[in-house]
């Protein structure tokens, strides 16, 4: 018995000093309180193309004006400039130059603004990693530090963000390549969970977590490999068919939770049911994880059933049902692109040529790179694209606008006016990991510290 209260005792000690090894020692960037005037740069604005010679204010967290000769509209200051940011505007012309015009609030704000020189520099907006594990995984061999999981098969009710760890060492390693922001996924079978978008740079969960509808994540019953011995192969395909019949009963269940719910005769709560009402009222998402053809037309056909809002994550076949995909407006989140062709007769390239399939099927898509550390390889993924088919722009827009519209979020992924201030100001082409030359990341117009584990072990043994 005092063995037995000895080793709980251990365990209760080292579960925080475990907790306090994961945790890095980069501090979270305070508010931003200071406006501040990049110019001169080469702005890559996503919604306007790119801008030479431009300059981009930036205020409260907020782009505020995307010009050239911002810093000329001080001459037409009369009054004394304050330090409030308050009274910005999000209405200021992106194209053209600010002039006499120009409100006082600007002019004000340019008085006061930091000066940021980017003259022969690039300005891009924050990458966002969709269908990552950040901040759920630490040591993936290591079934203590991976909260990515959970038992079960049918359970729409947990969120992924309640396991989110802020001060993973994980997270300064993935943001120093461009990423701002990650979309946070549970991971498992059948209905897994809730996702949530976070930003790589925070004290809290509370503080990383940005608003959005909520996010729910089916994945579609598959055979990983099927049997060649017909008896195996007839019990794998039972097996598919029970998965399957579990997922459209869920569903069924909860319509009719929702259905007894208005009608005030429910009779036992069923948290499962109550947290996918959101789904049944058409305030949110359904991403639903699926390859191959077969998998996404099963997935559309359980849209249309309960006119659920889709969103295709893995997408691999999306091209070839173009049309079925538009019917439903369903979007798609490809992770496929540095993979292999999943058929031995596909070109070997294939992979690497399907965003611009997609593209040219006019379906809309974002570009991932599905893991958790290995997400910091987005914007190579996004690079390859360019070699099968995108243009830059195109390439860049699928990591950044294209991809928080897919979670329906209309004001990140470019630098305009009224978008969120998640800036990136590089030397060279940041779909180029290696001549991309990371300078400084701002996220809601915060400095971010681009200090990692990586770059302290790599000063530690440079010096041995």
């Amino acid at each position: 018995m005092f063995n037995h209260t000895l080793k709980q005792a251990i365990v209760l000690i080292a579960l925080p000093l475990s907790l306090m090894a994961n945790a890095h020692d980069m501090l979270p960037a305070k508010a931003q309180s200071q406006a501040i005037l990049f110019t001169n740069a080469t702005v890559h604005t996503v919604t306007n193309g790119v801008m030479q010679d431009s300059d981009v204010l930036i205020a409260d967290g907020r782009v505020i004006a995307v010009a050239q000769d911002l810093d000329a509209a001080k001459t037409e200051v009369i009054e004394p400039a304050t330090n409030s940011l308050s009274h910005t505007s999000s209405n200021a012309p992106s194209n053209t130059p600010l002039n006499s015009s120009m409100s006082q609030d600007y002019t004000q704000l340019l008085v006061g603004a930091q000066i940021i020189d980017a003259k022969g520099k690039h300005l891009y907006p924050g990458l966002i990693a969709l269908d990552t594990t950040m901040g759920l995984i630490e040591v993936e061999m290591m079934r203590p530090s991976n909260d990515a999981y959970e038992v079960g098969y049918i359970n729409p009710q947990l969120e992924a963000i309640s396991a989110f760890n802020p001060d993973s060492e994980i997270i300064p390693t993935v943001r120093v390549n461009g990423i701002t922001h990650a979309q946070v996924v549970p991971q498992g079978d059948g209905l897994a969970g809730q996702s949530a978008l976070v930003a790589m740079d925070s004290w809290t969960v509370e503080d990383a977590l940005v608003k959005s509808n909520k996010q729910f994540h089916l994945y579609w019953p598959h055979i990983r490999w099927l049997s060649k011995e017909a008896d195996k192969r007839k019990e794998q395909l039972a097996d598919l068919k029970r998965r399957v019949d579990t997922v459209y009963s869920a569903f069924s269940d909860g319509q009719r939770y929702q259905l007894a719910s208005k009608a005030g005769k429910v009779n036992k709560i069923d948290l499962r049911w109550q947290a996918l009402a959101p789904l049944y009222e058409g305030n949110s998402q359904l991403f639903i994880h699926a390859q191959s053809q077969k998998q996404i037309e099963e997935a559309i056909a359980l849209s249309k059933l309960y006119s659920f809002s889709i969103v295709i994550v893995g997408g691999y076949d999306a091209w070839r049902v173009a049309d079925a995909l538009a019917e439903v407006n369903a979007k798609v989140i490809y992770n496929q692109t540095l993979t292999l062709p999943k058929r031995n007769d596909e070109p070997i390239d294939l992979a690497f040529k399907i965003p611009a399939l997609l593209k040219q099927a006019q379906v809309p898509f974002a570009l991932a790179f599905s893991s958790d550390w290995n997400s910091r390889n987005l914007p190579f993924a996004a690079g390859q694209t360019v070699a099968y088919g995108l243009t830059k722009e195109e390439a860049l827009k699928s990591i950044t606008l294209d991809a928080a519209r897919v979670l329906d979020i209309d004001d990140m992924g470019a630098i305009a006016p009224g978008f969120k201030a998640n800036i990136i100001l590089a030397s060279g082409d940041i779909l180029d990991p290696m001549q991309a030359g990371i300078e400084s990341i701002y996220i809601d117009g915060r400095k971010i510290d681009l200090n990692n584990r990586h770059q302290q072990l790599y000063q530690k043994y440079l010096k041995r």
